[in-house]
Parts: C-alpha cells; sequence; structure tokens
C-alpha cells in the first residue's frame, strides 16, 4: 500500500509540473508572436534621403479635405474667342500696294495691316486692325486686288473657346456655369474653365448639339486647333480626407499608401470610398495633414519588394 502510494505522488508530481511548463510556455508564446508581428510590420520601410526623394522624383502631398467630382468625360478643339475676333477687309476696291503683318504677328487694335490704293480716286488708305491679338489669317499680297474679300483675321487669344460635341443622351447633362477641367496629354496642359453655352439647335450631320467652355490663355499656350478632352463637373462631393489617386498602391493584397516618415517612407493600409480622375476618398488608415507619397510612389512598392526579397536570400 505505501509503494502504491509513493508511486502515484511520483505521478502526481510530474504531471503538475510538466502542466505549469507547458502553461508557462503558452503565456510566453502569446506576447513573442505579437512582439514579432510588430517587428515585421515596422520592417516594411523604405529609407530614402531627402535627395535620393529628389532625385526619384516621388511627390509629397497632405492628406486633406477636397471635393470628389462626378463628371462627364467629352472630346473637342480649341477654336479662338469668336467675341474676341474681327475680320477685316478693304472699305474700297483697289490695288493692295503693301502687306506689314504676317500670320502669327502680335498687333494693336488701330494698327496699320496693309496699304491698298483705290480703284477709283488712286489715292491710299491704311487697312488697320479690328482688335488688339494675333493674326491667325491673312489673305493679302501685295500687287492683289482687294476685291470684296476679308483681308485679315485678327483674334485677341488671351482667352480661348472649347468646342465639344454633346450626343443626345448627354445634352440634358451639361447647362452653363458648370465648372470644367480641360486636358491636352500631348501637350502637357491642364487647366479649369467654365460651360458658357449650349447650342440650343443640333448638327444634322452628326447628330450633336455644342457645349462651349471659356479657358482663360494669358500666355497663349492653348493654341486654336488643337484637340482637347474635357471632364464636366455634374456634382460634387466634399469628403474630409482624401489623396491623390496615383499615391494608391496594392501591396500583397492590401491597398496601401506610403506615409513619410523621417527617413523616408513606408506602406499604410487604407480603406477607400469615392473618386474621380484626380482623388479618392481615405474613410481610415490616413488622418487629414498626414504627409503621403504621390508621384511616381510606385518606385517605393519596387523598393520594398526588392528589399524583402534580399532580405529572403
Amino acid at each position: 500500500m505505501s509503494r502504491t502510494i509513493i508511486a502515484l505522488a511520483v505521478v502526481g508530481f510530474f504531471a503538475i509540473g510538466g502542466w505549469l511548463f507547458l502553461g508557462g510556455e503558452s503565456r510566453d508564446a502569446g506576447p513573442a508572436k505579437e512582439e514579432h508581428h510588430e517587428e515585421e510590420h515596422e520592417g516594411r520601410h523604405v529609407e530614402l534621403s531627402a535627395e535620393q526623394i529628389k532625385t526619384a522624383g516621388i511627390g509629397a502631398h497632405a492628406a486633406g479635405p477636397v471635393s470628389i467630382r462626378e463628371v462627364l468625360p467629352l472630346y473637342g478643339v480649341i477654336a479662338p474667342n469668336a467675341e474676341r475676333t474681327g475680320e477685316v477687309g478693304a472699305r474700297f476696291p483697289g490695288t493692295i500696294r503693301a502687306v506689314g503683318k504676317r500670320v502669327g504677328d502680335a498687333v494693336r487694335q488701330g494698327e496699320t495691316l496693309a496699304t491698298v490704293e483705290s480703284n477709283e480716286s488712286l489715292q491710299t488708305y491704311a487697312v488697320t486692325a479690328p482688335v488688339s491679338g494675333v493674326v491667325i489669317a491673312r489673305n493679302a499680297n501685295a500687287g492683289e486686288q482687294t476685291a470684296e474679300k476679308v483681308l485679315f483675321t485678327v483674334s485677341d487669344l488671351s482667352t480661348v473657346w472649347v468646342e465639344l460635341p454633346l450626343f443626345p443622351r448627354d445634352a440634358a447633362k451639361v447647362t452653363p456655369g458648370q465648372r470644367a477641367r480641360v486636358l491636352s496629354s500631348d501637350a502637357g496642359l491642364e487647366a479649369e474653365g467654365e460651360v458658357v453655352h449650349v447650342a440650343p439647335v443640333g448638327n444634322i450631320s452628326s447628330q450633336t448639339r455644342t457645349a462651349r467652355i471659356a479657358l482663360d490663355n494669358p500666355q497663349l499656350k492653348w493654341a486654336p486647333g488643337i484637340y482637347v478632352s474635357a471632364e464636366i463637373a455634374l456634382a460634387e462631393v466634399p469628403v474630409a480626407v482624401a489623396v491623390l489617386s496615383e499615391a494608391v498602391q496594392t501591396l500583397e493584397g492590401e491597398t496601401v499608401v506610403f506615409v513619410r516618415t523621417d527617413d523616408g517612407f513606408a506602406p499604410r493600409p487604407v480603406r477607400l470610398g469615392r473618386s474621380d480622375t484626380q482623388h479618392v476618398e481615405v474613410i481610415s488608415g490616413l488622418a487629414a495633414g498626414e504627409a503621403y507619397a504621390s508621384g511616381n510612389s510606385f518606385i517605393l512598392k519596387a523598393e520594398l519588394g526588392k528589399g524583402e526579397a534580399e532580405h529572403e536570400h
């Protein structure tokens, strides 16, 4: 009997000891795993100096409030502002004796463009610019008869029109006063304008109406005749936090934005909401005022992937 009691006591001792040993190990394992996960998360970081960031062309913006636009994309062409364009011919039929301006020349209102000798009086008189602007068409050469043709067309190109064809399904969506963004990808131009007119009648051959956007053009970069695209704002919804669309990247199945740190950038998972062609709403993961990588953020994604691959090897 005494041997049996001793044997049971020994077994109980080792059982309790084993339970304590295993219990202690499981308690230590939890924090160790969490600590490992935190270190792994913190390790996802791209270290770059200010000079490297500049060389790579990585832009930085602050997240913040914007208005997300519902837009109607359209395509059209730049045209002179007809309200600031003038045509001029000869007052009296005669012979053109001299021409002083070419297409592309800047002129002032009243400046002499050509000199004509009247067929009746044989006296000369000046053909002058009807408005200040640029000569955009010339139909006059020395020695020619003026007849009744237009000799010069002068346009003030400090403002231009964007002519956009509207198909019937879109015509009801566009009204004067709406804001619009105009882009020329070939010329690398972008500007904001306003719809100033929608034609009340349509074109028989194309079955379209014309919407017109007025565009400021102080540096004369928007040349009449070039094709452009436009986005007319149909509605605007204010959001508290948004980033530029190009800042959003996908990393290991997660949607992330690279957030600025003291020595580079780190990926931050985010949840997105509404978007337009420029911005996307951030519902969670990023606060207003936080700096993030906008332009060329794909470089950070590539650098992070390269660094992790090297670490695995």
